[in-house]
């Protein structure tokens, strides 16, 4: 093959992409040249890129599933470093070159950031923040800079990403701007010109920029010492510009190929043209094929050149031919009127057979049919069915809902750090001490499962109940849990001779009960006695942390002295490993004690655990990313309303639009272009059922754009179809499978009847 032309394939939609990826690569369909054949060293030869480290793991199992049990060294699998929330790094055993900074810790780039915009309000004139403090958060504390501050991240690592220069915002006519965004654009020149000397002066990189100089390090050994065997990039759309300058180099390298997820060959050529070119309309940013139009044009390819790798089912190529033609340029459906007929005939091909619609009436709803379709999925032997969602409150619905049959479902997302066992009791460690006086704080703090104090975990909770009766009930005042010990033994000796009657608590508490409520707290008085100390002052965040930490493991200690189960499983490790950050902090981000509180639940809400194991792989919730490439029996695609899927066109709080054209930016609609490009792959699946809810929260919501489309292209009669297997899934669920209350046999009402032997005479 000459190394100068480019080799690129496409798989449809409806064709399963890693098991046709891995049955082409097998059969020498896919390089020319290359057969495996029975060799089990030939697959070693062999690299394939792939979007995330999910889809690695997958088509790993895919290839060991293809050999049937044959040995073989299966072929070097690695995360080609496309938009993954992981950050998925190349998995590359050569150290990275000398030149290349280590990227900074994201913890300690909001330490670093926040300081700077504590500074940009402090200059911020007076008038300018009471102008505009309804328009955004000007933030007034410590806690709000760091939320400001993972924004600000966000949008420097979006800068980056797309390579874009940060010295061309001094070329911005600044009288085209609204007053608020004249002084965000100053904001932003005083970070463009500190926040590199920051990283200087520490040696590292922005992690945007350092994995954009990874890929281009690969492109550049690829292209300076092509490899003997194949190597493959597979389901990237080139969204970053150094994806798409390696995937250039893969497509000619002598044993290369580009293989694209989904690429539309049925599109006519004038909707296909209307993606490309300087007089592209705003609209065609949300067009799903938009991202492939312009890698292609990065490749030097035309679309007639591309290959079609694998095969569609005729029912699956007729539902992919409606979705392309639901899903054209907004500019384009003018041909509406001239496509009934063949969508007609498509949907008597079965084309919707597969595909249910579920319009619950409220978020509810949807979560009981959404748990009972994938429960019916994954009782049977052997199959699998996913939810994909953008909205994660649906998610964890629909986790609380599959816990009922006893299904921990695998969620790609995780849990909130917030929200397990450790850092719940954490922050309400930091909350009492640094904020006393809420009552219900400092028992929820004594009533912690994690709580030990030294003690059996069972004479704890005694005591806890003991504490609450003597000191936090009857209005005591405010509470505080570093005087708590002399609360208890206060009203332990308070004089109640001149009263008629005992205390209620006296009268309900033993003698041993009561030391043990005195003992265990004077163990938590001397626990927090070093992170009390420091309230009413300043002190730097390194400090604060320290004292937490010492705070923490003090009231955690179990009985034989040992902190194991606070930093227990994938939360404790997790907590573990932010403490350790902030312990070691280097910033000097100095704040009020009376902020920490704030402040750790800041840094904590940006953290995620991921169980390892443990959960049902029958059953799975992905983000739309990690569903790219992944096969399943039932597909559910969840919260299909706007502004969830997709999303909102927001061009974020630091920039707006004309600042991003300035920049050379996609406008906020280019996500949009991607989440449809995920619908439009999922709609490749078999059996897919689409769900929405009529009311998020309080208020009526919108159905999706693509969901209008679709409805209204297909017509009334097989919309009203799809409609009435949803209505009968959202009937059995919430009225026969779940909240119909089980037959219960009740107990006959006692009425005993002792033989007259038995009965008392007197």
């Amino acid at each position: 093959m000459n190394a100068s032309s480019p080799r690129v394939l496409s798989i449809p939609p409806g064709a399963p992409f890693l098991p046709t990826l891995a049955d082409a690569l097998l059969s020498g369909r896919l390089i020319p040249g290359f057969r495996p054949g029975g060799d089990p060293l030939a697959l070693a030869d062999a690299t394939i890129f792939v979007p995330t480290r999910r889809a690695a793991r997958a088509l790993r199992a895919t290839f060991a599933e293809r050999l049937g049990g044959k040995a073989a060294i299966l072929p070097v699998i690695r995360p080609l470093g496309d938009v993954d929330e992981d950050l998925a790094w190349f998995d590359t055993t050569l150290p990275p070159p000398p030149a290349l900074d280590p990227p900074i810790d994201s913890l300690e780039r909001l330490l670093l950031l926040a300081p700077l915009v504590q500074a940009w309000k402090k200059r911020l004139p007076a008038h300018v923040a009471s102008l505009f403090e309804e328009e955004i958060v000007v933030p007034t504390s410590s806690a709000e800079a760091i939320w400001l501050a993972r924004d600000l991240a966000a949008l420097i690592d979006e800068i980056e990403t797309a390579e874009a220069d940060w010295t061309r915002l001094s070329g911005i006519v600044r009288d085209e701007l609204a007053t608020w965004w004249q002084v965000t654009l100053d904001f932003l020149r005083i970070v463009t010109s500190l926040w590199p000397e920051a990283l200087a002066e520490r040696r590292r990189s922005n992690p945007a920029a350092h994995r954009s100089r990874l890929i281009d390090a690969e492109a550049e050994r690829l292209g300076r010492d092509p490899p003997r065997g194949p190597v493959i990039a597979a389901g990237s759309t080139g969204s970053i510009p150094a994806t798409a300058r390696l995937l250039r180099v893969i497509s000619r390298l002598p044993h290369g190929a580009v293989i694209l997820p989904g690429l539309d060959l049925a599109l006519d050529d004038a909707a296909w043209n209307m993606l490309s070119g300087a007089d592209a309309a705003p609209s065609v940013f949300g067009h799903p094929q938009f991202g492939l139009n312009r890698l292609l044009g990065e490749l030097g390819v035309a679309r007639a050149d591309v290959a079609e790798l694998g095969a569609q089912a005729p029912d699956l190529a007729a539902r992919a031919a409606i979705v392309s033609e639901a899903l054209r340029p907004a500019e384009a459906t003018e041909a509406w009127p001239e496509s009934r007929r063949a969508v007609a005939d498509a949907i008597g091909q079965g084309a919707l057979d597969g595909v249910t619609l579920v319009e619950a009436g409220n978020e509810r709803d949807e979560a009981l049919a959404i748990a009972l379709a994938l429960r019916k999925v994954a009782a049977l032997p052997g199959k699998r069915a996913a939810l994909v969602t953008a909205d994660r409150a649906l998610a964890r619905r629909v986790s609380a809902e599959l816990l009922r049959f006893g299904i921990t479902a695998d969620d790609s997302a995780g849990t909130p750090l917030a929200d397990t066992p450790p850092a719940a009791m954490l922050r309400l460690l930091v909350e009492c001490v640094m904020r006393p006086g809420d009552p219900v704080a400092v028992l929820s703090l004594l009533k912690q499962p994690l709580l030990r104090a030294g003690l059996e975990r069972g004479r704890v909770r005694r005591a806890a109940e003991a504490i609450e009766l003597v000191a936090l009930r009857g209005g005591v005042g405010r509470p505080d849990i570093c005087a708590l010990a002399d609360d208890v033994d206060a009203r332990l000796l308070a004089d109640d001779e001149e009263k008629r009657h005992k205390p209620f608590w006296k009268r309900r508490l033993r003698a041993g009960e009561l030391d043990d409520a005195l003992q265990v707290a004077r163990i938590i008085h001397d626990a927090v006695a070093g992170l009390g100390s420091l309230r009413g002052g300043r002190a730097d965040i390194a400090t604060l942390a320290r004292a937490t930490v010492v705070a923490f493991e003090n009231a955690g200690r179990s009985e034989t002295g040992g902190v194991e189960e606070l930093y227990r499983g994938e939360a404790g490790e997790k907590l573990a490993g932010l403490l350790r950050g902030l312990v070691a902090a280097e910033a000097g981000f100095e704040i009020d004690a009376s902020e920490w509180p704030d402040v750790l639940t800041a840094l904590i809400a940006g953290e995620a655990v991921k169980p390892r194991h443990g959960s049902d792989h029958a059953v799975s919730i992905w983000g739309a990313l990690e569903a790219r490439l992944q096969d399943v029996d039932l597909l559910v695609c969840g919260g299909l309303n706007e502004g969830s899927w997709p999303g909102r066109a927001d061009p974020g709080g630091f920039m707006s639009r004309v600042m991003k054209g300035g920049l050379d930016l996609d406008p906020p609609e280019r996500r949009i272009g991607q989440a449809a490009h995920d619908f439009q792959m999922a709609m490749g699946t078999r059996q897919i059922l689409l769900t929405r809810s009529a009311r998020a929260g309080d208020a009526p919501s919108v159905p999706s754009r693509w969901l209008q489309r679709l409805t209204a292209l297909i017509g009334e009669e097989p919309a009203k179809k799809i409609r009435e297997k949803g209505s009968l899934l959202t009937a059995e669920a919430r009225f026969h499978a779940l909240d119909a209350p089980p037959p219960v046999d009740f107990a006959r009402r006692p009425n005993p009847a002792p033989p007259l032997e038995a009965r008392p005479r007197h």
